[in-house]
C-alpha cells in the first residue's frame, strides 16, 4: 500500500475536520485593556445539529459593589431585529458579535467598547434553548456561562506568548546551524568530486600521452 504524501496527509484532516461540524466551545479570554474593545466570548453549541432549535440569550452583570447581578442585554431573534440593551451604563458600549439572522443562536458573545474599569467584575451568559422534536415534542435546556473580567492599564503579555517567542528564536537557531552544517558538507562533497573528476583526467591524459609516445616509436622503428 502506498504511503501518504504529507499534503495528502494534510488535505485529508482537513477534510475530517469540517466534515465533523462547525461549532466549538471555545472559553473566553478574560483580561480587558483601557480605551480597548474587548469580546466576551460565549459559545453554546447544539449537541444534535439535526435538531431544530430556537435560542435567546442573556446577559448578566456583577462587580464588587453590587449584591446582585443585573440583566443588561436580552436578545431573542424571534422578536427583535437586534439585541435589547436594558441598562444605561452599557448603553452604546456594548454590540452583538454573535450568530446572526437564524433563530438557533450558538455564539452569543459580544464586544465591549471603550473599555474602562467600571467594566471590571463577573459576566453571566445564560443561553436558553428550545428544542423542536418530531411530534411536536419540545425540550428546554438552559446553559450558563460565568467570565470573570479583570481590566488593566497596560496589555500584559502571558506566558504562552513568551514560550512561543523563546521557541521561535529557538527554531530559527537550529535552522541556521543545519542550513550551514548542509552547506560544509555539499562542498566537502562537491570538492572531492571535482579533485577525483581532476586525478582522473590527469590519469587519462597521461595515458593518451605515453600511447602517442608509443605509436611515435613504432612508426620512427618500422622506417
Amino acid at each position: 500500500m502506498a504511503t501518504l504524501r504529507p499534503i495528502s496527509l494534510l488535505l485529508c484532516l482537513a477534510l475530517a475536520t469540517l466534515c465533523q461540524g462547525g461549532c466549538v466551545e471555545v472559553d473566553s479570554l478574560t483580561e480587558a485593556v483601557v480605551g480597548n474593545s474587548f469580546r466576551l466570548q460565549c459559545i453554546s453549541c447544539k449537541k444534535r445539529s439535526e435538531t431544530t432549535a430556537v435560542t435567546f440569550v442573556e446577559w448578566y452583570f456583577k462587580n464588587k459593589e453590587m449584591d446582585e447581578h443585573i440583566k443588561f442585554l436580552h436578545y431573542d431573534p424571534m422578536e427583535h431585529d437586534k439585541p435589547m440593551v436594558l441598562d444605561d451604563r452599557f448603553e452604546d458600549r456594548v454590540r452583538w458579535d454573535g450568530t446572526k439572522k437564524i433563530a438557533d443562536l450558538q455564539d452569543v458573545s459580544i464586544m465591549l467598547t471603550n473599555v474602562t474599569n467600571d467594566h471590571r467584575g463577573d459576566y453571566i451568559c445564560s443561553v436558553n434553548r428550545t428544542l423542536e422534536f418530531d411530534g411536536g415534542f419540545t425540550h428546554n435546556v438552559m446553559v450558563n456561562k460565568t467570565i470573570h473580567l479583570s481590566v488593566v492599564d497596560k496589555a500584559n503579555r502571558d506566558m504562552a506568548s513568551i514560550v512561543s517567542e523563546i521557541m521561535m528564536y529557538v527554531l530559527i537557531v537550529v535552522l541556521t546551524i543545519w542550513l550551514v552544517a548542509e552547506m560544509v558538507y555539499c562542498y566537502k562533497k562537491i570538492a572531492a568530486a571535482t579533485e577525483a573528476a581532476a586525478q582522473e583526467n590527469a590519469s587519462e591524459y597521461l595515458a593518451i600521452t605515453s600511447e602517442s609516445k608509443e605509436n611515435c616509436t613504432g612508426v620512427q622503428v618500422a622506417e
